[in-house]
C-alpha cells in the first residue's frame, strides 16, 4: 500500500469512530433512579445497558486516539515500525489493525 492509501484508510476508520462516538453519545446517561417511573428490574437492566455503552464508549475512544497517533507517524515517516523496538510491524496485522503502534511480540 502506498502512503496515501494508507492514510486514507486511516482517515476512514477515523471518521467512522468519530460518527459512532457522535451517535452514541446519548447511550452513557445518567440512568434514572425514580422508581415510580420504572421498576427495578427495569432499572437494573438499564444500568447494565449503561455500564456497556460506557465501556463500548472508552474503548472506541482509544481506538480514536491509536488511529491519530498512526496519522501522525505516517507524517513523520515512521508508521508501520513497532514504537517500541523499532522492527516493521507485520503487514497481515496492520491489515487487521491500521492504528496498532506494535509488532506482535510487543503487543502483550
Amino acid at each position: 500500500m502506498t502512503d496515501d492509501e494508507i492514510k486514507n484508510k486511516l482517515l476512514s476508520k477515523k471518521q467512522e469512530l468519530e460518527e459512532l462516538l457522535a451517535a452514541s453519545a446519548d447511550d452513557a446517561a445518567p440512568v434514572e433512579l425514580d422508581q415510580t417511573q420504572q421498576g427495578r428490574l427495569s432499572r437494573i437492566d438499564a444500568l447494565q445497558q449503561q455500564a456497556m455503552a460506557a465501556e463500548t464508549r472508552r474503548r472506541r475512544q482509544r481506538a480514536l486516539r491509536l488511529l491519530e497517533a498512526a496519522l501522525q507517524r505516517l507524517d513523520e515517516g515512521e508508521y508501520g515500525y513497532c514504537v517500541t523496538c523499532g522492527e516493521a510491524i507485520e503487514a497481515e496485522r496492520l491489515a487487521l489493525d491500521p492504528g496498532t503502534p506494535f509488532c506482535v511480540g510487543h503487543a502483550r
